[in-house]
């Protein structure tokens, strides 16, 4: 079961269970130095809870990407005008954890990839799934992935994740480490502390 990771599927108003879906089959090289990805897919607090449980992985930064306005606050990403989505911007240890195993947990237990401009119960285009590579080899990588988790029939449903480009802008500081902050917070305990368990269960030695 090693090249399998998980996929988070509903099963009630509480908790979710995991199913296995197939590791990507290439990577990115494992140069020197820290590097960084950058995912959206729903609210950035379930984003940002997941990958900061990766070993490897150095920070999470919640944002905003994509888009073509100069600048993005919540406010103005909230409006659905300015094309942002909420992001995370991961900084890893490439030496103790690859992109394409970052990619497996973002496609697995951080966010379903075939909801349309949303993340239930989150609707709109700034919740949509995505991924923004920050270099040609990222792309290449998340691209063959996404036709490999494809042709592999790893859903009920196709993968509507969009692959990007445009900058990152850091959310506010309320929203930066928000589900540490709030942990009983209703929207952390119904939506993102299952997927934080799910991720602890179906990826034990990616544990930090």
């Amino acid at each position: 079961m090693a090249a399998l990771g998980w996929m988070l599927v509903p099963t009630g108003a509480v908790a979710e269970r995991a199913v296995p879906i197939p590791a990507a089959a290439i990577d990115v090289p494992r140069g020197p130095g820290p590097q960084v990805a950058v995912f959206a897919g729903g609210c950035f607090w379930g984003l940002e809870a997941v990958f900061e449980q990766v070993r490897g992985v150095r920070s999470v930064q919640t944002g905003y990407a994509g888009g073509t306005a100069a600048t993005a606050t919540y406010d103005q990403v909230s409006t659905e005008r300015t094309g942002h989505a909420e992001a995370v911007r991961i900084v890893y240890d490439p030496a103790r954890v690859g992109y394409a195993t970052l990619l497996r947990v973002f496609f697995s237990v951080a966010h379903d990839p075939t909801q349309l401009n949303r993340q239930t119960p989150d609707v709109g285009p700034s919740y949509r799934s995505a991924i923004f590579p920050q270099t040609p080899q990222q792309r290449v990588v998340a691209q063959r992935y996404v036709a490999q988790l494809g042709a592999a029939k790893a859903y009920p449903t196709p993968i509507v994740t969009r692959i990007e480009g445009g900058g990152f802008f850091p959310a506010e500081a309320h929203h930066q480490d928000f589900w540490r902050k709030n942990p009983t917070h209703p929207y952390i305990v119904r939506w993102d502390k299952p997927k934080v368990a799910a991720f602890r269960t179906g990826f034990p030695t990616l544990v930090r």
